[in-house]
């Protein structure tokens, strides 16, 4: 089922958490964090949305570390009810796409529920004060294949973000599968 986020609460302040990473180490969010901000994407491995566009956001997360943005990926999926989200499957999916940030799960949904995620995948772009700056979509693309001359949404507005600390104030939400809530979460 699609799900649509609000559109950004310009100012709401990051949430730290430090949550198990598929390489193997535990990552705290803000160390994540590049001197002109951070991108915090909640995606997973089965949606088709993310499916279609994971090589766009991988490419876009390497072009924003020239810019000073970092990034990180975080998985909140329940794994039980969909195991192909599950922690070894992400380990296959980062390896897979090549991922050149770090892929975090989010087993008790706690980080998910802080920022207030909706879908896969659910973009939050912070500025180097890690105060939200956008809340938007990947591209126009949604997920279909990639279309030459597509406006890069994320891309644009974060390396925005990275020269003057602020956000554009038109925005498109993201769309996508629902995050995948644990019943007794």
């Amino acid at each position: 089922m699609a799900a649509i986020p609000p559109v950004c609460d310009f100012g709401w302040p990051a949430v730290d958490a430090t949550l198990p990473g598929v390489d193997g180490k535990s990552h705290a969010l803000f160390d994540m964090a590049g001197p002109n901000g951070l991108v915090v994407a909640f995606i997973c491995n089965h949606c088709p949305y993310v499916k279609s566009v994971i090589g766009r956001i991988v490419r876009d997360a390497n072009d924003l570390k020239t810019e000073g943005i970092g990034f990180v990926a975080i998985n909140s999926n329940d794994a039980d009810a969909y195991p192909e989200d599950s922690f070894d499957k992400m380990k296959l999916f980062a390896t897979t796409h090549q991922f050149p940030f770090p892929y975090l799960q989010d087993e008790d949904q706690s980080v998910a529920r802080a920022y207030g995620a909706a879908c896969t995948p659910d973009f939050f772009g912070f500025n180097g004060e890690l105060t939200l700056q956008y809340r938007g979509r990947l591209d126009a693309s949604r997920k279909e294949a990639d279309m030459p001359g597509l406006r890069r949404d994320l891309y644009e507005a974060m390396k925005h973000v990275a020269r003057t600390g602020n956000g554009p104030v038109d925005q498109i939400a993201s769309i996508g599968c629902s995050i995948k809530w644990k019943e007794s979460a």
